[in-house]
């Protein structure tokens, strides 16, 4: 892990986003029934956008 270049930070970036993005999705539709779970499915899906872009940067930054 000493040689952490852009693309392998990119990658971690886009990792740890992908996994948050899951669990912001699992907590809206398993754990609340209201109105706050469509929220957090929303940002669960914005987590997945931002992931995305991170992706598309490697080797280009």
């Amino acid at each position: 892990m000493s040689n952490m270049n852009k693309n392998k930070v990119f990658s971690w970036a886009t990792f740890i986003m992908i996994l948050m993005g899951l669990l912001l999705i699992a907590l809206g539709a398993f754990r609340y029934d209201e109105v706050a779970g469509w929220g957090f499915a929303a940002v669960g899906v914005g987590f997945f956008a931002i992931a995305w872009v991170f992706n598309a940067l490697k080797g280009r930054v």
